[in-house]
């Protein structure tokens, strides 16, 4: 399977409450983000534009070579990145055991 079909899977696996409560957010695959090569995703809003998540596949991809673990973990990123968006900051996401 491909990176992004597993970041799409990951969407669709949403309850169907979080997904109809996404408004104006975009979800994008890039390489990696280059002021920081190491990290996994980032949740970005702007007044003017659309909320915007960001995968990144090759710390991804490096950090977990098994297809099940990338798969996993790649879900738990886009989990992330989507808490951001409604608001839970990264010490609840530790709790959560989503960090």
């Amino acid at each position: 399977m491909r990176f992004e079909e597993h970041v799409q899977r990951a969407l669709d696996e949403l309850p169907p409450q979080i997904a109809k409560a996404l408004e104006n957010v975009a979800v994008v695959v890039e390489d990696e983000d280059p002021d920081d090569p190491d990290l996994f995703g980032l949740w970005q809003a702007d007044s003017f534009m659309p909320d915007k998540i960001t995968i990144f596949r090759k710390p991804l991809a490096t950090a977990f070579p098994d297809p099940r673990e990338l798969e996993a973990e790649i879900r738990i990123t886009v989990l992330h990145e989507l808490a951001h968006y409604f608001g839970i900051d990264e010490d609840r996401l530790d709790e959560l055991g989503y960090s």
